[in-house]
């Protein structure tokens, strides 16, 4: 990494122009500069220059080091429509837009290294001086030599992770990249050894969250074909297990590869890889084939994200929707936009999301921080308020504390300030409440009897059996 970009804060701007009004891009990005985020990397899911354009002017307002982003798909060495004259295409935009960095995201992992060499080499060969950032996952096991190759050709940055939480569906290995480039004139000067002792903390709170992973044991080869984004893959493992179809993974695999094919072999990144998930799925729950889903695509009641994606609320392909596949799936009852739909949005009032945010929690002044959460993730903030007004700030907290539930006879150690601790001390748990399902839990609070009442779902009786225990 060039010496004038060490040690700065990246942010991640996904393609939140198209789902926002243009002032609430604005206001967010400046926040973020505010609070400390130096680089932003601006992309988006289907590489569309309008909404790139717009990422990139709120990152520059801000004053902000911005990198625009090339989302890789495919293969480029291959013959088909994400040839390197496309992706070339966008770079001189990226540029043109005053970029500072030139970013290559590859989410599936599916960039070989002859192709990442053959893009780096010709970014560096038309902008010598422009720095190149490359980031990869490693669902297929070869993210290494990749990222080995793009460094030889003359990238300058690579996106690691550490070694406890690499592979797989995370980014390569750090430890295994710095080994790759030793004696290969690309040495970085890290030392081994010191990055094993920051490695050890991350495997330890690795194993505090081993309810969470998703237990990938071995290298997907057959990412190459279905393209599924590393950050997507393990949550669609886990969703396919809740709907009942854990045991047809292969067949969501393929099915993900078909309904990519159906959307129009689209870059997959939030959000257009939910819209393909969630197809992908959708098929295999109702036993639906690509050639059903072709014919009867005026009868089918497709998935919402799946419609969000044909009206053109994520953006637009840059060689169109597939048709009549899109026209018989939003049968006249939703509009299809013509234009970048930021364009169409009603600018952000902030005092009228400032009184609503006051309405809902009147004892707090919302700040800038509440209303910029409020105008991306309405839903999302208000639940999170919702829990702060009823649990308080658990920031705080340890994870294993967090997490786990105490045993009773357990003390656990509260940090709620420099100097000042509250020792809790678990002492009984009552039964549920046949009603609510509420249980008293008593405890001791440096010494002192306390107790709560606490929802347990899982002890509350549905009506009908209440009634009949009472008769």
């Amino acid at each position: 990494m060039p010496p004038s970009f060490t040690g700065y804060q990246v942010a991640n701007a996904h393609g939140t122009a198209s789902s926002i009004p243009d002032n609430g891009l604005y206001h967010f990005v400046k926040l973020a500069k505010d609070a400390g985020v130096d680089i932003f990397r601006v992309f988006d899911c289907l590489n569309n220059l309008e909404n790139l354009k717009v990422g990139i002017d709120a990152s520059k307002s801000a004053g902000g080091v911005v990198e625009g982003a090339i989302m890789y798909t495919g293969d480029m060495l291959k013959p088909g429509k994400y040839d390197l004259s496309y992706y070339m295409g966008i770079v001189d935009k990226l540029v043109e837009f005053g970029s500072h960095i030139i970013a290559i995201k590859s989410m599936s992992g599916v960039m070989k290294p002859a192709a990442g060499r053959a893009l780096v080499q010709a970014i560096r060969a038309k902008y010598p001086d422009i720095p190149i950032h490359m980031h990869t996952h490693d669902t297929n096991g070869a993210g290494i030599a990749t990222m080995v190759a793009c460094v030889e050709a003359g990238a300058d940055i690579v996106d690691t992770a550490t070694d406890s939480i690499s592979g797989s569906t995370s980014q390569p290995a750090a430890s295994a990249m710095l080994a790759a480039l030793e004696n290969s004139g690309f040495d970085t000067e890290f030392d081994l050894g010191q990055v094993g002792v920051v490695d050890a903390y991350w495997a330890q709170l690795r194993l505090m969250y081993a309810g969470f992973d998703a237990d990938l044991r071995s290298p997907d080869p057959t990412v190459y074909q279905h393209e599924i984004p590393g950050g997507q893959y393990s949550n669609l493992m886990f969703q396919a297990r809740q709907l009942g179809l854990g045991a047809q993974w292969q067949e969501t695999r393929k099915a993900y590869a078909e309904a990519n094919r159906l959307l129009g072999d689209i870059i997959k990144a939030t959000p257009t890889s939910k819209a393909v998930g969630d197809l992908a799925q959708f098929m295999v729950d109702r036993k639906l084939s690509a050639d059903q889903i072709e014919r009867d695509a005026s009868s089918i009641d497709f998935p919402a994200s799946v419609l969000d994606y044909f009206e053109g609320l994520m953006g637009y392909p840059f060689d169109g929707f597939p048709e009549p596949l899109r026209t018989h799936a939003l049968r006249g009852r939703r509009p299809k936009l013509s234009h970048r739909p930021g364009l169409t949005l009603q600018p952000v009032d902030f005092d009228v999301v400032r009184r609503t945010i006051l309405a809902r929690f009147p004892n707090q002044q919302p700040t800038e921080y509440d209303i910029a959460s409020y105008i991306m993730f309405p839903d999302v903030y208000l639940d999170f308020r919702t829990a702060r007004e009823e649990f308080g700030d658990l920031s705080d907290l340890k994870t294993t504390t967090f997490l786990t539930a105490p045993e009773i006879g357990q003390e656990v150690r509260l940090q709620i300030g420099e100097g000042k601790e509250l020792i809790a001390k678990m002492v009984a748990i009552g039964p549920p409440d046949r009603d609510t399902g509420k249980r008293e839990v008593l405890f001791r609070l440096n010494g002192e009897l306390r107790s709560v009442h606490v929802q347990d779902n899982r002890g509350k009786l549905p009506a009908e059996m209440i009634r009949a225990n009472l008769l």
